[in-house]
């Protein structure tokens, strides 16, 4: 930040001050979505701006477990750091814990000034940045589901759904959330500017979903960020966890993460709509389709992006593991909804809670961007109930098949750049050979006595 911006700064922090707030929280996301944080005293608000935070670059590909995953840039580099400074245009105060407001953090390589390579925020600009060449605004609304858990110091992991309720599938109240869970979550999230509009009990015991508001994709990829961790921090706070976990659970379903896409034009309207056209959309609509269909192989590694990830898919999970679309079905990857005008649309239901927001809106966004420049009709829209392999191709069904079609897949790389694709699927694959050396549990059940 720039000095002339320091009169700004100024005014945050009088405006701050005068709230009872003493401390900034920057967030930024890693690779995996997590929110990296520090918490910076308001009295050194200026230098933070000024100078920016100095992180450890290969934070971004640390695993969830804490070890440094030898990508390029980091453990070979020497440890190198990246720059944090503070989007203070994003800042806001968090219900839940006073004294203390949050801010998203800007991600740059001190060497070159410029973005990191690994940065998701900065990823998902480039990618709109190329949309905007062709005179299309993405518009995103988000869905995500997830579990709540409680402590369960008997059971093997630890933890167990919170309640364990059975058949309240789409309820609220207290029939299937005693807690009043739903309530409270809705409420501070409110509360912190995330745009949340509406929530309820999902399928099965102790698992949520709450729907945000349509916006600008970067927008909407900062508010699902910034939701997944508030989430996960109010389950903290109550001694629970929060889980964003694709599939958690034997016995049950998973949680997914959909996403409700429109582009508007350079005129303000919304790009996907035609009377005239085809199933009421636009040729950019149906291109867009036809693109995500395409790269929907290679969109996957980003949608379903850990091994857990395709335990979710198979037959009657209604997560959808074959490639089609449909108007107004929900059996498909892709859904036409049947609103038209201003609500046109097509709802992307590949993507499992585990994603990152910013890599699977840049994803979708990608493939749709390359369907449009194609010109190419999707193929006819699958009729009833799908799952059928004779009717659709199949997704890959592990990560080891999705990263490797997203390497196989050279325009959707072009666009998300050769840095930030080697380091992903670096990463990524050596989560993979990890999982491939571990002994689970089930080996031992199934093989042990026996054998």
């Amino acid at each position: 930040m720039s000095a002339q911006d320091t009169p700004d700064i100024r005014r945050h922090q009088e405006r701050l001050a005068a709230e009872g707030i003493d401390v900034v929280r920057v967030i930024y996301p890693d690779l995996i979505g997590t929110d990296r944080a520090r918490d910076v005293l308001l009295d050194h608000l200026p230098s933070a701006c000024e100078h920016g935070l100095a992180f450890c670059r290969a934070v971004f590909h640390t695993s969830p477990q804490g070890d440094v995953v030898p990508v390029a840039g980091g453990l070979d580099a020497g440890l190198p750091d990246v720059t944090v400074r503070p989007d203070l245009d994003t800042l806001t105060a968090l219900p839940w814990e006073p004294g203390v407001a949050v801010c998203l953090g800007e991600v740059s390589d001190p060497a070159t000034g410029g973005p990191a390579a690994e940065s998701p925020r900065d990823l998902l600009r480039a990618v709109l940045a190329r949309c905007a060449e062709h005179g299309l605004l993405p518009v995103v609304g988000p869905e995500l589901e997830y579990f709540l858990l409680e402590p369960a110091p008997d059971s093997p992991t630890g933890w167990r759904r919170a309640p364990e309720t059975t058949g309240a599938v789409y309820t609220a109240g207290l029939r299937a959330d005693p807690g009043n869970h739903l309530l409270r979550t809705l409420r501070r999230l409110r509360d912190l500017g995330l745009g949340v509009v509406t929530g309820n009990h999902e399928f099965d015991g102790g698992q949520y979903e709450i729907n945000l508001t349509h916006s600008d994709a970067l927008h909407a990829a900062d508010r699902a960020f910034r939701f997944k961790a508030a989430v996960k921090e109010l389950g903290r706070q109550e001694g629970n966890l929060a889980t964003f976990m694709a599939k958690p659970f034997g016995d049950a379903g998973g949680s997914g993460f959909h996403l409700h896409l429109s582009c508007e034009s350079t005129d303000g309207d919304n790009a996907f709509d035609d009377p005239s056209g085809a199933y009421g959309l636009s040729a950019t609509a149906r291109y867009a389709v036809a693109g995500i269909l395409a790269h929907a192989p290679a969109l996957a590694a980003l949608a379903n992006p850990t091994v857990n990830s395709y335990k979710r898919f198979g037959p009657d999970t209604l997560a959808p593991w074959l490639i089609d679309w449909g108007l107004d079905n929900r059996s498909a990857m892709v859904r036409i909804p049947p609103e038209r005008g201003s609500g046109a649309r097509v709802e992307i239901r590949l993507g499992d809670a585990s994603a990152n927001p910013y890599l699977l809106i840049a994803g979708t966004v990608a493939a749709a961007l390359l369907g449009v420049r194609a010109g190419e009709e999707p193929p006819a829209p699958l009729e009833g109930y799908g799952y059928d392999t004779a009717r659709s191709a199949v997704l890959p069904m592990n990560l080891s098949a999705a990263l490797d079609a997203l390497e196989a897949d050279t325009a959707m790389t072009e666009l998300l750049g050769k840095d930030f694709t080697a380091s992903f699927l670096s990463y990524k694959r050596n989560e993979v050979e990890r999982f491939q050396r571990h002994v689970t549990d089930w080996e031992f059940t199934e093989y042990a006595y026996h054998l």
